[in-house]
């Protein structure tokens, strides 16, 4: 990968519909760490194959486009999904992501797996796609231990709130904490596999006490960064989403303090009223990576 990407935080995804360029090109101007361009969900049966010859155009127009890029193709099973991955394989930007929205087994992403191996080599490509998994569905949630371990091109597992609040019967009237079994699930699940943990967009465009909590929430609990479907909303994730001075000031010293004792041939060692372990480094790390710091 990219070394410009290995280390880049994902806290801010913005998605956006590839069917309209004028706001392809707004997204890719706003800030967000990574833009999610939709052809699933934001674009209508009819307008399909358009929207893939949007994207596929866009991609190949942008150049040098320093931050994360990413195509949500139509979901297994449907008819669009296998054109929608080949288009995915063939493009001419080589750091590109494919997000595979209802995923519900390890055999969805085997699938993809195989699409993808072959697509990639008639088209030469030279840098595999990486793959994130949009986990939107009772069944996914109940098989998200194999999910997580089933692909070595997967980057990431996101929660999408609308399609599960379908699938689980739940309605936009739902308390948000009836939500935090599903994403602590998904954070043990992410973590155990080492890979992202991304929590799923705030329904709404607005931000508002409702949107804010939202954010506070996931970062709170640990998620990496936040899916958004609203400019306006990217300042508010990125800021929640980033360690401050103090924090980072805090790491530096978790890490430095431990590889002395390190070098002493000591396991754990005291700083100021705290006892220093390997369990506190692994949290400094992750600080530090969400600030887009190598440690």
């Amino acid at each position: 990968m990219d070394e410009r990407l290995a280390h880049a935080p994902r806290r801010s995804c913005l998605s956006v519909p590839g069917s309209d360029r004028r706001k392809i090109e707004k997204a890719a101007a706003r800030g967000a760490d990574e833009i999610v361009l939709d052809l699933e969900d934001s674009v209508a049966p009819a307008h399909k194959a358009a929207a893939r010859d949007q994207v596929t155009a866009w991609l190949a127009d942008i150049g040098d486009h320093p931050g994360r890029i990413s195509v949500r193709v139509n979901a297994p099973g449907t008819p669009w999904c296998v054109a929608d991955v080949e288009a995915c394989a063939a493009a001419p930007r080589q750091q590109l992501s494919l997000v595979l929205p209802k995923v519900e087994s390890a055999g969805d992403l085997a699938f993809v797996d195989r699409l993808l191996d072959g697509a990639e080599a008639a088209a030469d490509r030279t840098v595999p796609l990486t793959v994130q998994a949009l986990i939107e569905t009772a069944a996914g949630l109940a098989h998200l231990d194999e999910i997580v371990t089933a692909s070595s091109r997967l980057r990431a597992v996101v929660l999408g709130y609308a399609d599960l609040a379908g699938s689980l019967g739940r309605t936009r009237r739902s308390a948000p904490d009836t939500w935090l079994p599903a994403q602590h699930q998904l954070l043990v699940a992410a973590r155990t596999a080492g890979i992202a943990a991304v929590d799923g967009p705030f329904l709404g465009t607005g931000t508002g006490e409702d949107f804010q909590q939202s954010v506070r929430t996931a970062a709170d609990l640990g998620f990496d960064g936040k899916w958004v479907i609203h400019p306006a909303q990217i300042k508010d994730v990125v800021a929640a989403f980033t360690p401050d001075e103090e924090e980072l000031a805090e790491a530096r010293g978790v890490l430095e303090t431990l590889r002395k004792a390190h070098r002493r041939g000591a396991g754990a060692v005291a700083l100021g009223d705290r006892m220093l372990d390997e369990a506190l480094a692994v949290s400094a790390r992750r600080t530090l990576t969400r600030a887009g710091v190598e440690a």
